[in-house]
Formats: C-alpha cells, sequence, structure tokens
C-alpha cells in the first residue's frame, strides 16, 4: 500500500529473543530461557535480515513485498504490492536459521496473469493479501483496488477464478468503501474450512469512534466443496486509535493473530501486534452501520507484542524511527511450534519500492496459549 499519512498516533511496544528450530516440539515442555531481549512477556525477538533489500531477481525487484505466507518448513510465498506498469508476480523464499539468525532468500517467482494470460500490472492489481491454499497448487491473493479475491494457478499464475466480493464492500462510487482502504489482508485456517479478509478502513457508514479508532469489517468465507468460498460472517474490529488493520493469520477456530500498523513523518512507525478472540463473534452482516454498534460485538483483542519494545539487534533505520528496528511491516505469517510451547511468527516489510524504506525480514517466537 503507498502511504497516505494518518492523523493520529507516536508509538510505543513489547517482545524477546529465543532460540528456534524448524521441528515440531513437545508443547508442554518447560520454556527455553530467552537468548535475546525480549519485546513482551510472551513475545521473544530471534533476529533480522535485510539480505533482500534492494536486490532482484530474473530481472524483477524483490520490492514491495505486502504478504507473506508459510507453505511448509522453510519455505514461503511473498506477493507484491505492484506499482505502475512493473507485473503483478508472488515470490518464492527459501527460510533458514544460522547461526540463531534467520536467513532468507528468493527461489522462485511466478508472475500473476489475467484468465487470457497476460500479465496484471500496477494499473489493475494492487496485491495486499495472500494464502496459499491446500495442496500447494493454487493461491488467493486480494487486491485492495476494486477490492477482489482471486484464485491463481501457481504452476503458471494464470487467473482460475475469483471470490464473491458483497457489494457494498466496493470502492465508491460502485459501493461504501475508500479507496485504499479495503482487502488488506487475508487468512486461511490450516483445515481450509475457513477465509477472512480484513477490512484496512471502515465502510463508510461505519466511520470512526470518538477516539479515533476506525470501525472495521472482517469477512468470513466458508469453504464450499470443490474449492470455492462463500461469505457467511461478517465480524466488527476496532484497530487502535490511528492504526490501520493491516494483517491477519489464523490461529485457530477461536482465535486471530491481528497487526496493525500506521506512519507519521518523523517519527516513524507503529507496529502492534494482537491475538484476536473470535469465540462466539458477533456476525454484524445486517448492520447497515457500525456507528450504534454497542462496544460488545466488536471482536476481542490483546496486544502481543509492539514492534517498537524489541530490542533493535543491530539494526538501522533509512528514516526517523523511534526504533531503528521498524520500517514499514506489511506482512505477517505463522509458522510451526517451537520449543516452549512457543510459535514462529514472521514479519516482512513493504519498502514501497522507495530509497528510505528497507525491505526487512523479522523472526519471532510467540506465546499464543
Amino acid at each position: 500500500m503507498r502511504w497516505q499519512t494518518p492523523l493520529a498516533a507516536a508509538v510505543a511496544l513489547t517482545a524477546l529473543t529465543t532460540s528456534l528450530t524448524a521441528a515440531a516440539v513437545d508443547k508442554g515442555s518447560e520454556p527455553a530461557p530467552p537468548a535475546g531481549g525480549g519485546c513482551s512477556p510472551d513475545a521473544w525477538f530471534r533476529g533480522f535480515s535485510d539480505s533482500l533489500d534492494k536486490t532482484t531477481y530474473a530481472g524483477q525487484p524483490v520490492a514491495g513485498l505486502s504478504a507473506l505466507n508459510v507453505t511448509r518448513p522453510g519455505h514461503a510465498l511473498a506477493l507484491v504490492d505492484n506499482v505502475g506498469t512493473t507485473p503483478a508476480r508472488v515470490f518464492g523464499l527459501k527460510l533458514g536459521d544460522q547461526h540463531g539468525q534467520p536467513q532468507v532468500g528468493v527461489e522462485s517467482m511466478t508472475i500473476l496473469k489475467r484468465p487470457d494470460g497476460t500479465p496484471f500490472t500496477g494499473a489493475d492489481f494492487d496485491g495486499e493479501g495472500l494464502v496459499a491454499e491446500r495442496g500447494g497448487r493454487t493461491i488467493l491473493a486480494t487486491s485492495e483496488r476494486e477490492p477482489s479475491i482471486r484464485r491463481f494457478r501457481l504452476s503458471d499464475g494464470k487467473q482460475v477464478d475469483s471470490l464473491p466480493v458483497p457489494a457494498r464492500f466496493q470502492v465508491a462510487p460502485a459501493g461504501e468503501a475508500t479507496s485504499n482502504a479495503t482487502f488488506e489482508s487475508l487468512a486461511v485456517s490450516p483445515d481450509g474450512h475457513s477465509l477472512f479478509a480484513g477490512m484496512e478502513g471502515p465502510l463508510a457508514p461505519d466511520g470512526t469512534d470518538a477516539d479515533g479508532r476506525s470501525r472495521n469489517r472482517i469477512l468470513r468465507y466458508a469453504g464450499l466443496s470443490g474449492g470455492g468460498y462463500h461469505v457467511v460472517a461478517q465480524y466488527a474490529y476496532k484497530p487502535d486509535p490511528g492504526l490501520s488493520l493491516v494483517e491477519l493469520a489464523v490461529v485457530d477456530r477461536d482465535e486471530l493473530v491481528s497487526m496493525e500498523r500506521t506512519f507519521v513523518p518523523g517519527i516513524g512507525n507503529t507496529i502492534r501486534v494482537f491475538t484476536v478472540s473470535i469465540h462466539q463473534a458477533a456476525d454484524v452482516s445486517w448492520r447497515a452501520s457500525l456507528a450504534d454498534a454497542p462496544e460488545k460485538v466488536f471482536l476481542q483483542k490483546k496486544l502481543l507484542f509492539d514492534l517498537v519494545d524489541c530490542p533493535p539487534s543491530g539494526a538501522v533505520a533509512k528514516q526517523p524511527q523511534p526504533n531503528p528496528l521498524l520500517d514499514n511491516v506489511e506482512a505477517l505469517a505463522l509458522g510451526g511450534w517451537l520449543p516452549g510451547g512457543r510459535r514462529q511468527l514472521y514479519l516482512l516489510s513493504d519498502d514501497n519500492n522507495g530509497a528510505s524504506q528497507i525491505t526487512r525480514f523479522y523472526s519471532l517466537a510467540v506465546n499464543l496459549q
């Protein structure tokens, strides 16, 4: 997403470091002592890598990475928030670990194409959310331009399907959404039965409350036989004042992880990660507006960590930041289980193809119990 300066916000924080492995472990074992500084009581910072920053692969810039999805141990996909005439694309990433530090590199690239085989470009596809479907042959990717959710084959990048989007979620004047504030996040349950598409900002009738918290909606799709999805519910979500909802991940049937972000020129970014309960969540599909909805209908969330509280770990920022570790983080993905019952969590920043921002890969261990 190209940055529009929000009205609010300075920054706060919380996280920690631990030794990580790629294998599943006994979740009942005693936690290993943290190997580094902490972000919060439930988040341990492992390290970061800038190895992707300002690089190219097969003639295309590895830049503008706005979504991340772990496909199997040691491998992930990253979606490009492409601009201008550059083709829409997904990079295959190889993930590793060397002496306790995360390693990341590009191992493949898929150009995303229309059904007729011509490439999508930044003019007609603004990639923001990504999930790899079960089986690994197809992906779902959102474009916040319309918005849309399209299915692509990974083998040749061709679009093979699209998911229905309720009319009111279209950008005005077709609907009630605001340009550049629609489907920023996409997450799927491990069994593929539930898909969540999160709005970065509110629909026009929903607006923002007196504290500066937007009233966002998250669409829940249910899987159909044959790989289709249909909308079965909408959930109400409030980001912190001045922040936007930019990423979701599914923990289990009752819990999500969300990420919120903002940017203030001369101050820097705020990046906060939360656990979100969807247990018995209220369906707000029938509400024409959330402006008069009681607080109890909004999803309950708990701060997992604020990235500003993580140890700088030798990071260098290219613009003012409250912690040089910070940048325009847009992507979040959960990995496997780690020692002590912790879960691997990765973050990835979108440099907006600009000289003052960094493509940075982060590794953390988090307690989601």
